[in-house]
Parts: C-alpha cells; sequence; structure tokens
C-alpha cells in the first residue's frame, strides 16, 4: 500500500508520431468536449497543427495531455487536462513542469496560460499570476496567467 503522501508519477511523452497525437485527442475530447460541453470545432482547432503535443500514460493507458505553442517571446500553455478519475494525483503539476522544462531547454523566460476560473489557485500554487480580468472562453469563464522560468 503507497503511503498517501507518496506522488504518483507518469509517464510524459512529447508526441512524435499519430498513436500518441490520437491518445493526446482522446484525453482532450473526454475532457473538454465530453465533460465540460465545448464544441468540437472550437477544442481542436487550427492550433493543433503547429502546437507542440504531450501526453502522460499510466502504464499504457493515456490519462493527461496538453499543447504548447511558442508565441514571440512565450510559451502558451494550452489544453492542459487530466482525466477525471485521475485527478488530484498531481498529474497536472507534472505535465506543466513538464512543459515548463521544454520551454526552457528552448531558451524561453516566460510561460503564459489562460487558465479556466476555477483552477485559478491551483496555478497560483505553482507560480503562476494572473494578469487579466474574467474573460469567457468557450463558455467557460477564465483569465490570464504568466510565469516567469528559472
Amino acid at each position: 500500500m503507497k503511503p498517501s503522501n507518496s506522488v504518483n508519477k507518469m509517464n510524459i511523452i512529447k508526441v512524435d508520431h499519430d498513436k500518441q497525437l490520437e491518445d493526446a485527442y482522446s484525453v482532450r475530447q473526454t475532457v473538454f468536449i465530453k465533460e465540460q460541453n465545448v464544441p468540437p470545432d472550437i477544442e481542436l482547432d487550427e492550433h493543433d497543427q503547429t502546437a507542440v503535443h504531450f501526453v502522460g500514460y499510466n502504464g499504457d493507458q493515456p490519462i493527461a495531455a496538453s499543447r504548447l505553442r511558442l508565441v514571440d517571446d512565450y510559451g502558451k500553455l494550452e489544453r492542459i487536462c487530466v482525466l477525471k478519475e485521475e485527478r488530484g494525483k498531481q498529474y497536472g503539476v507534472q505535465i506543466i513542469h513538464h512543459m515548463e522544462s521544454y520551454l526552457s531547454e528552448q531558451g524561453f523566460k516566460k510561460s503564459k496560460l489562460n487558465a479556466q476560473k476555477h483552477a485559478e489557485d491551483f496555478y497560483k500554487k505553482i507560480g503562476y499570476k494572473t494578469i487579466s480580468g474574467e474573460f469567457m472562453d468557450a463558455g467557460i469563464p477564465h483569465v490570464t496567467m504568466v510565469k516567469e522560468l528559472s
């Protein structure tokens, strides 16, 4: 039996082939389209073609996904999601830190994201600062947040 304070580790992969991309899209569709009722044409958009995608696995099961766009002098973290039954296990933090490490390796010093309002405190705990008022995206309240990368 694992102690309750242990961190569950998932295997995070930078997508480099179709099966991994399908797995990332599957997690995103489950969370955003099925669970949060985001229209498919908003969830899967033109930026998917040029973004860097990440998928997190527990064994061979995809459980988390995200995408990253390199915009001007910052990395824009987007579509960060974890399957409902896997939340609360630090998987969201792990995939965000993985994306931030990737950005740092690419020479970027700043990350930015549009957080769903209900997740604002989650992002604040890992160093993000809110820089906007509340706005609606896909019918969901959001705020823009930034973090200086070390």
